[in-house]
């Protein structure tokens, strides 16, 4: 649905090139965000099968939108009169906003339900078969879109056009035949863990009860969310806390994820358009604008083999593979290369003269610069991913206890989602400050590397801020352990919280209370 989706809002719904890569990263984060919401509306709301089902129909509605809004079917339809008859342009972009949020929401549950099954084995890995199952997971992932972007772009670019869209709807029917046959061997009760509305809702308690301290309360306390605990007059239990506090430790890696997921996201957005704006034949052929895609999809497939190998040969030989934060670090700064590279490149495309391009029956004025000179910036923005994504997912998995893994590991996907967001608000924010000049509607008329250089210096003070944080993820040799505690020290523990709260019992007395109290847990245990 993506892959030709801004070649779709341009020549067919007519929006100007900022408001088409707006759309599409809206999509894709929203597409990324779902699965954490609508997982968690599933597992305690309506039940995991009931959500599956509902969100397959939704994706199936969303899916079928888009062949409507994208009648009429050129390829094959005329009347009788040599006349095509089309939507109005208010219908066409209601149902297709329609569409895209049906698909976005059945995304969500099929990918928070379906997709977190390989993980269920995990929790006996060690750190070498974890970096595995995420690496061949990634490349997995990658091949599909590999497929996608060499066929389906293809067929909607240059053979059947907008009959093109009808390729996801039916792949979807195919999809959810598919599950339902396998429905009786689907895992549906994984082992649970902590809430993500529970987290959340220990960071709230925790603000609140900072702000009452300031006004009325007295003590201290080693950390500003040991406020949220019952002994502290919190409403969250010592276990809740202590988890999230495990949690926060990741919360700095998470965040400098924003930045680098904003500037992942310009492949399906400003590198689209870039190369949209350059010349697309090869020996008379009309390259399909996704096939670009496909370079920044190598690396990943070649270097997943490569890491695995390399991993192996370093621990047959008693040696300490490299740390998945240095990793990580060399994967920001391809990401601010490649930006940079993107802005070097479209100041050579301008170089070069107009030169008229057929793009989906529309002739466009493009550039005369072959598009494969644009090839640097892809290659180098791939290898970034290959090397950030499966590091990130190791390290929010190994850092922290086996029953909130999947609350981190959503917390990660949180930040990817928000990456894509930050990328819209920062095309739309570029675009408003500058009038239009550093994201033009036609390339030449404007300034489009001077957004590029603009993301690279963000993106260069993102990798220094992430490096300087850095020692905080160096260790993976002891995994996060969060509290548990049994029902009768959770009863003494808001039993003190109650007296320290009002602090109005006398200290004999309390004193008196807790000792029996204590004593009479000792015999039930004992018992």
């Amino acid at each position: 649905m993506v892959c030709n989706m801004i070649l779709f809002c341009t020549v067919k719904l007519g929006y100007d090139n900022y408001l088409a890569a707006t759309v599409s990263l809206c999509f894709i984060g929203a597409s990324t965000l779902t699965p954490v919401l609508v997982g968690w509306f599933a597992e305690t709301c309506l039940g995991r099968t009931k959500v599956l089902y509902v969100c397959a129909f939704l994706h199936f509605f969303g899916t079928a939108m888009l062949p409507v809004v994208a009648f009429p079917f050129e390829d094959f339809y005329i009347d009788n009169h040599h006349m095509t008859h089309q939507l109005e342009p208010r219908e066409q972009k209601i149902l297709f906003y329609t569409g895209l949020l049906a698909a976005a929401l059945g995304i969500g549950g099929i990918r928070a339900i379906l997709c977190p099954m390989g993980a269920y084995s995990l929790q006996s890995y060690n750190q070498h078969q974890l970096l595995s199952f995420f690496n061949w997971f990634y490349w997995l992932v990658n091949l599909n879109s590999t497929v996608v972007f060499l066929g389906i772009a293809y067929i909607q670019q240059s053979v059947a056009k907008n009959l093109g869209f009808l390729i996801p709807f039916t792949s979807v029917l195919l999809a959810l035949i598919a599950i339902h046959m396998v429905r009786t061997k689907l895992t549906f009760n994984p082992k649970k863990g902590g809430s993500l509305l529970t987290t959340l809702g220990v960071f709230l308690n925790s603000l609140k009860m900072c702000c009452l301290h300031s006004r009325h309360l007295s003590g201290d306390v080693a950390s500003w969310l040991d406020r949220a605990k019952e002994n502290n007059g919190g409403r969250y239990s010592e276990t809740h806390v202590e988890n999230v506090k495990v949690l926060a430790r990741l919360f700095p890696l998470y965040g400098l994820q924003l930045l680098y997921k904003a500037c992942i996201t310009q492949i399906p957005s400003s590198y689209y358009i870039q190369t949209m704006n350059s010349n697309l034949h090869l020996n008379g052929f009309l390259l399909p604008i996704g096939a670009m895609n496909v370079i920044s999809i190598l690396p990943l497939l070649l270097l997943a083999p490569l890491i695995e190998c390399v991993t192996t040969w370093y621990l047959f030989m008693d040696k300490t593979p490299l740390a998945p934060v240095k990793v990580i670090a060399i994967g920001h700064v391809c990401a601010a290369l490649s930006v940079l590279v993107a802005g070097l490149s479209e100041m050579h495309r301008k170089t070069y003269s107009p030169v008229e391009q057929a793009l989906s029956g529309k002739v466009l004025q493009v550039s005369s610069m072959p598009c494969f000179q644009l090839a640097p910036q892809y290659i180098l923005l791939g290898l970034a991913e290959a090397l950030v994504t499966p590091a990130c997912s190791l390290i929010s998995f190994q850092l922290t206890p086996s029953h909130i893994r999947g609350i981190s590991l959503h917390f990660l996907t949180l930040s990817y989602g928000g990456g894509c967001f930050l990328g819209a608000f920062i095309i739309q924010l570029v675009y408003l400050v500058s009038g239009g000049n550093f994201y033009p509607n036609v390339l030449h008329d404007g300034n489009l590397e001077r957004f590029f250089f603009f993301l690279a210096t963000l993106m260069a003070i993102n990798t220094v801020m992430f490096w300087k944080m850095s020692y905080r993820y160096i260790d993976l040799s002891v995994q996060g352990r969060g509290l548990t505690t049994s029902p009768l020290a959770e009863k003494l523990l808001h039993y003190k919280a109650c007296l320290r709260f009002y602090d109005t019992v006398d200290r004999s007395y309390t004193h008196d209370s807790v000792d029996r109290s204590y004593t009479h847990a000792s015999i039930e245990s004992i018992l």
